[in-house]
């Protein structure tokens, strides 16, 4: 059947994450790969289509380039495709870019790295209109030693101590590439990218930096955290509403098919 994958954008506020979760006793959940699933279903005359998602974001968080990939039972040129796709999502999901998809692609096991952002507000009063996609904090945070502390995550680590309940993940080992923080003005944004990562591992790596920012850790306590393996030893994580997936990188092998 001719596979295909898409690039998508979603406001996370009012989805219970990216996964669709089979619940036989209990009412509906509504989430990203839910919506998507249903409206493919009508494209394929009512035939279940499986999509898999390259990052299985956790409900409340935000996407600019998540992707997707699956199989239809009949072609559809990539850009009628989108069409017929955005006229059947609801409004908080937007298909940005359709394409057949290479040989043996898959959303998830072809990707090589992810990069997320996480914009945490600062300061006693966060603009209302802020809420839905920043979190907040009422503290002016240490700058330096936030940057220092974001530093201490690149490279191969166990990341044990961030490991939440629920997670499915073989190991805790991960490589950072990329985690640099930015103010701009009295938003802090944190960009970090990794081939993988585990459930909330980057809202907990915010909640380390809001601690160390505000005068609670130092960037050692941090460095010793990590390497304690204990998830009682790390601070809570911080609010969903303030991350992004902004982007999944493949090989150029499976990159867009015009």
């Amino acid at each position: 059947m001719p596979a295909y994958r898409l690039t998508l954008a979603y406001d996370g506020t009012d989805f219970e994450g990216w996964q669709a979760q089979e619940r036989p006793e209990a009412p509906p959940v509504r989430t990203v790969q839910g919506e998507l699933e249903a409206a493919l279903r009508r494209l394929a005359g009512d035939t279940p289509v499986r999509v898999a998602g390259a990052g299985r974001t956790d409900a409340g968080v935000h996407a600019l380039g998540q992707v997707a990939s699956f199989e239809l039972p009949r072609a559809y040129e990539p850009p009628a495709l989108q069409r017929a796709l955005n006229g059947l999502l609801p409004a908080d999901v937007r298909v940005l870019e359709a394409a057949e998809a290479p040989p043996g692609f898959h959303a998830r096991k072809s990707a090589l790295s992810k990069l997320y952002r996480y914009e945490l507000d600062t300061g006693p009063v966060q603009l209302p209109t802020r809420r839905r996609h920043a979190g907040h904090v009422p503290w002016t945070l240490d700058a330096e030693a936030v940057a220092e502390t974001a530093a201490l995550f690149v490279g191969r680590h166990d990341f044990a101590s961030l490991a939440s309940a629920g997670g499915s993940a073989r190991t805790t080992v991960r490589t950072i590439t990329r985690s640099h923080v930015a103010f701009l003005g009295a938003t802090l944004s944190y960009e970090v990218e990794a081939s993988g990562f585990l459930r909330k591992m980057v809202r907990s790596i915010v909640g380390a930096l809001i601690d160390v920012g505000r005068g609670a850790l130092g960037p050692q306590d941090v460095g010793r955290a990590l390497a304690a393996r204990d998830r009682r030893a790390w601070p809570g994580p911080a609010p969903a509403c303030g991350l992004t997936l902004v982007r999944v990188d493949y090989a150029p092998a499976d990159a867009m098919l015009e």
